[in-house]
C-alpha cells in the first residue's frame, strides 16, 4: 500500500471513557469513536476500574475506527491515559490488581506520611507533591495488602498497560514514559531515573518500578492475537505514548517554549512550556511535568471544577420561571425556561468591567494548587445593583484571576521565560467572552485550538514521530494544529485585572481562615 493510504492511530483511556481517532498523514481526521468507562464505586472513597475491561474497550474502539475508515493501513499508533492511578501487574504482564483510580482516596494517610517525611525533597526531585497519585498508592498496596504487593512485578498506568497487552509484553518490558514522573513520588525527573534514596526511605523495592522511556519510543509491535481483536495488521509499531494531559498539550501545539495552554474543561488547567525544570517547594502551587516534546517541560496548575461552576450556575440560577409566554395573560402559570451558557455569555458580554464588580472564589470543593482542602466558594462585594449577569461574569473572571496567580508563580521560578501566547482548548473555548477575559487578565494573546480530538490527536502525532515519519514534534504541530480566533489583550483592562487579582488573593487569604 502507498503512503497515501496510510494513517496514524491514537487512543486515549480517559476517566469518562476511551476514545480512538485515526488520522491521515496530513492530520485530517478519518474516523473516531468512543466507549464509556465502567467505574466501580463500591463504598465511599473507593473508585476502581477493571484493567481487562479497559483493554478490551481499547480493542473495540480500534476495531470500530478501522471499520469506519475502510481501506487504510496504520503506520504507527500510541495510547495516552489517566495519569495518577496505578495497576499492579504480574510477571506475565497481566494485571494482579484493579486499576486504582486517581479518584480513589484510600491512600490519604500515605500522602500525609510522604509529605511529612520528605515533602520538599519529593517536590524538588519529581516536580510534583504527593497526592492521590503513584507514591501514596504504592505505599497503600504495600501496607494494606502486603501479600498482593509481594506478587506485583511492576506498577504501571492504564496507557502503558494497554500498550503492553497490545504487544504481548511481560513485566520485564514494563514501562512508564517521562510525562508521568511528576506523579511518581520516587523519581529523579530531571535525570529520568528512579531515586534510590527516596525508594529506600519509604521501603519501596526499585525492581517493582518500570523502566523509564521517552514518550515517542517504540516499545513493541501489535501481536497476532491483539491484531485479531483490533482489526489491525500484526506488526504495527506502538510507541510509549504519554499521559492524557501531556497529550492534550501536544494537541494544542505547545511544542515551543513560552506557549501556554488553557484546558477549559470540567477542571480549568493552566500550563506553560519551558526548557527549565524546577520544583515549586516554596508555594507548592505548580506541578512540573515533562513534556512529550524532548527537552521541554510543562509547569501547570488547575482549578478543580473551574468549568463545572458554569454548569452549576446555569442549573441553579438560570431558570427563567418568571417569564411568561404571554406577558398580558397574568392568569397563566410561569413558563420554566432553563438558560443556556450561550445566553449567559451574551448577558455578561454587555457589561462594562468595573472595580465595583463582585469577586468570586471558584473553589467550591477546595483549592488544589496549592492545597487548601477546606477552602470553599465565596462571592464578595455584592450590592443591590448587581445582576445575574454580574455573578456569571465573576465566575468567568475568577478562572482568569487564578490563572494570573499561577502565571506570577511561574515567573518567580522561571524569570527568563518569555510567555508568547495561550492556546485554549476544551469545551470552554467556545466562549469568546471568556477567551477575551483571559487575554485581558493575563496580558497575552489567547487563541482557540479548533480541534476536538485531544489525547488521541497528541499520541497520533507522537506515533508518527516515533517511526521517524516526522522530523520533530514541532514540525508536525505547525502542520496539524492551526490556532484560530485570536483575542488580543486590552492594556487598560489588563491593569484593571491586575488590581482585581490583588483583591482576589486577599479574599482567598481571608476565606481560607473559615
Amino acid at each position: 500500500m502507498t503512503r497515501k493510504g496510510m494513517a496514524l492511530l491514537g487512543v486515549d483511556i480517559g476517566t469518562q471513557g476511551i476514545k480512538a481517532a485515526l488520522f491521515d498523514l496530513s492530520g485530517h481526521l478519518l474516523a473516531s469513536t468512543f466507549r464509556k468507562s465502567c467505574l466501580a464505586q463500591p463504598s465511599p472513597g473507593v473508585v476502581e476500574e477493571d484493567p481487562e475491561f479497559q483493554f478490551h474497550s481499547v480493542c473495540e474502539v480500534i476495531a470500530e475506527v478501522m471499520r469506519q475508515a475502510g481501506e487504510v493501513e496504520v503506520l504507527a499508533m500510541g495510547v495516552s491515559g489517566q495519569m495518577a492511578g496505578v495497576i499492579g501487574i504480574g510477571r506475565d504482564g497481566h494485571h494482579l490488581t484493579h486499576y486504582d483510580s486517581w479518584l480513589d482516596t484510600r491512600c490519604a494517610p500515605y500522602i500525609t506520611q510522604m509529605l511529612e517525611q520528605a515533602g520538599d525533597e519529593i517536590i524538588r526531585k519529581t516536580g510534583g507533591a504527593p497526592s492521590f497519585n503513584h507514591g501514596p498508592k504504592i505505599l497503600w498496596w504495600k501496607s494494606e495488602h502486603s501479600e498482593i504487593y509481594e506478587q506485583i512485578a511492576a506498577f504501571v498506568q492504564p496507557g502503558a498497560y494497554a500498550a503492553m497487552r497490545l504487544c504481548s509484553l511481560d513485566s520485564d518490558q514494563a514501562f512508564i514514559d517521562r510525562s508521568y514522573l511528576h506523579f511518581s513520588g520516587f523519581a529523579d525527573n530531571l535525570h529520568a531515573c528512579w531515586d534510590a534514596s527516596l525508594c529506600e526511605r519509604f521501603g519501596v523495592a526499585m525492581d517493582k518500578l518500570p523502566r523509564i522511556v521517552e514518550s515517542h519510543k517504540i516499545i513493541g509491535t501489535v501481536s497476532e492475537a491483539s491484531a485479531a481483536l483490533c482489526g489491525l495488521r500484526a506488526g504495527v509499531p506502538v510507541n510509549a505514548g504519554c499521559g492524557d494531559t501531556a497529550a492534550s498539550f501536544l494537541a494544542a501545539g505547545a511544542t515551543r517554549s513560552g506557549v501556554c495552554v488553557d484546558v477549559a474543561g470540567t477542571a480549568s488547567v493552566f500550563a506553560s512550556t519551558t526548557t527549565r525544570f524546577c520544583g515549586d517547594t516554596d508555594h507548592r502551587t505548580l506541578g512540573w511535568s515533562c513534556s512529550a516534546v524532548p527537552g521541554l517541560w510543562h509547569p501547570y496548575a488547575y482549578i478543580n471544577g473551574g468549568g463545572m461552576n458554569l454548569e452549576w450556575f446555569a442549573k441553579e440560577f438560570g431558570d427563567d420561571s418568571s417569564l411568561r409566554e404571554d406577558s398580558c395573560a397574568a392568569s397563566k402559570p410561569p413558563v420554566s425556561r432553563t438558560v443556556t451558557l450561550e445566553y449567559l455569555n451574551q448577558l455578561a458580554s454587555r457589561l462594562i468591567p468595573s472595580s465595583d464588580d463582585p469577586i468570586f472564589i471558584p473553589h467550591l470543593s477546595g483549592r488544589v494548587c496549592p492545597s487548601q482542602s477546606a477552602l470553599r466558594g465565596v462571592w464578595a462585594g455584592l450590592t443591590w445593583t448587581h445582576t445575574r449577569a454580574h455573578l456569571y461574569r465573576s465566575i468567568l473572571e475568577a478562572v482568569a484571576l487564578e490563572y494570573g496567580i499561577y502565571r506570577d508563580r511561574l515567573k518567580e521560578l522561571n524569570p527568563d521565560l518569555v510567555i508568547r501566547e495561550i492556546r485554549i482548548t476544551g469545551g470552554g473555548e467556545k466562549s469568546m467572552l471568556w477567551n477575551q477575559i483571559k487575554s485581558d487578565a493575563l496580558g497575552m494573546k489567547a487563541m482557540r485550538v479548533d480541534r476536538s480530538e485531544g489525547g488521541p490527536l497528541g499520541v497520533a502525532m507522537l506515533a508518527g514521530f516515533g517511526v521517524k515519519y516526522f522530523a520533530s514534534l514541532d514540525e508536525v504541530a505547525q502542520q496539524w494544529i492551526i490556532p484560530v480566533d485570536a483575542a488580543e489583550p486590552n492594556d487598560a483592562l489588563t491593569s484593571h485585572y491586575t488590581a482585581r487579582r490583588a483583591r482576589y488573593q486577599k479574599l482567598i487569604d481571608l476565606a481560607s481562615q473559615f
